[in-house]
C-alpha cells in the first residue's frame, strides 16, 4: 500500500505487482543514468569527450524530455500533428539537412541534446527527479495498462498505429537503460570512472 499527499488530500493507491515491477525497474535505469554523472562539474557535464556532439549533461536533459513526452501520451495522448512540417518542407528535406525551415520540434528535440547556458548539474538532476515523481504518481493512478492511444503522424509510425500505455512504460525503462549505457562510455572517456 502506497500513500501521499497531495495538495493536502490523502491519496492511497495499492500498486499491482505489474505496475510496481515497472516503476522499479525504471527507478533502476535512471539511477545507471544517474550514476554516471554523479561528482561532475558543470564543465564535464558539457564535455563532448567522443566523436559525437553528444555530452552528459544533454543526455539526462534528453531522457528527461522523452519520459515527460511518453507520460503525456500516457496520460492524454500526442496530438497527431506533433511532428507536423512547415509549408514546403519534406521529410526528405529534413533528413538531408536541407529544409529551407526547420520545425520547432526538430530544434527543441536538438535542444534537449545541449548543456545550454545557465544548465547545471543540480538543476538537470532536480528537473529529472521531478519528472520521475510525476510518473510514478501517474503510473499508480492508471487501472488498465492495456489500454491504447494513437501515435502522431510521422514516417518511423505506420498510418493509424497505436501503443498500449504497457508499451509505453516498457519503452520509457529500455530507453532510459540504453541511454545509461551511452552515459557510462561518456563518463568513462571524461574521467575513467564508469557508473557500473
Amino acid at each position: 500500500m502506497k500513500t501521499e499527499t497531495l495538495e493536502g488530500n490523502t491519496m492511497t493507491a495499492t500498486l499491482d505487482a505489474e505496475r510496481t515491477e515497472l516503476i522499479s525497474m525504471l527507478a533502476e535505469a535512471r539511477a545507471a543514468l544517474t550514476g554516471a554523472v554523479e561528482g561532475l562539474s558543470d564543465e564535464q557535464l558539457a564535455q563532448q569527450p567522443t566523436v559525437s556532439s553528444l555530452c552528459l549533461g544533454g543526455l539526462v536533459k534528453h531522457v528527461a524530455a522523452m519520459e515527460k513526452s511518453w507520460m503525456r501520451f500516457v496520460v492524454e495522448g500526442l496530438p497527431a500533428d506533433l511532428f507536423a512540417l512547415p509549408d514546403g518542407v519534406t521529410w526528405a528535406d529534413v533528413e538531408a539537412g536541407v529544409a529551407h525551415e526547420v520545425p520547432q520540434w526538430a530544434i527543441d528535440h536538438a535542444a534537449d541534446f545541449r548543456m545550454n547556458p545557465g544548465d547545471t548539474l543540480a538543476g538537470i538532476l532536480e528537473h529529472y527527479e521531478q519528472i520521475a515523481a510525476d510518473t510514478e504518481k501517474i503510473v499508480a493512478g492508471l487501472t488498465d495498462l492495456s489500454v491504447t492511444r494513437p501515435l502522431p503522424d510521422a514516417p518511423w509510425n505506420a498510418p493509424g498505429e497505436v501503443r498500449s500505455l504497457r508499451w509505453a512504460l516498457m519503452h520509457i525503462v529500455a530507453e532510459t537503460f540504453q541511454h545509461a549505457g551511452h552515459a557510462d562510455i561518456l563518463r568513462e572517456a571524461i574521467d575513467g570512472r564508469t557508473a557500473t
